[in-house]
């Protein structure tokens, strides 16, 4: 009888996980962080990051057609520079 309840704990452990995973997969925790979104091009990407301490650092961020350039640390974080991203033409010439 013992193995009855062991099987029986284990089937419910795994619908629970099985649960659980289906739920966060809903709410985007199990997506990939690149591609395509749903046959959509993401629209914020991270180009790069440079670490000046270990609690700043500045980040480099594309946004629809936008560069900005944001600062962190441990007060929060602070917009530096924006501008227009260049167009691929324009990186060539």
């Amino acid at each position: 009888m013992e193995w009855v309840r062991q099987l029986l704990a284990m089937a419910v452990t795994g619908v629970l996980l099985a649960a659980a995973v289906i739920w966060l997969r809903r709410r985007g925790v199990g997506r990939p962080a690149a591609g395509l979104e749903r046959g959509r091009a993401r629209r914020l990407e991270l180009i790069d990051r440079v670490s000046l301490t270990p609690q700043h650092s500045l980040h480099l961020v594309r946004v629809d057609d936008r560069l900005i350039l944001v600062g962190r640390s441990p007060a929060g974080l602070v917009r530096l520079a924006a501008n227009r991203a260049p167009s691929r033409m324009e990186e060539l010439e």
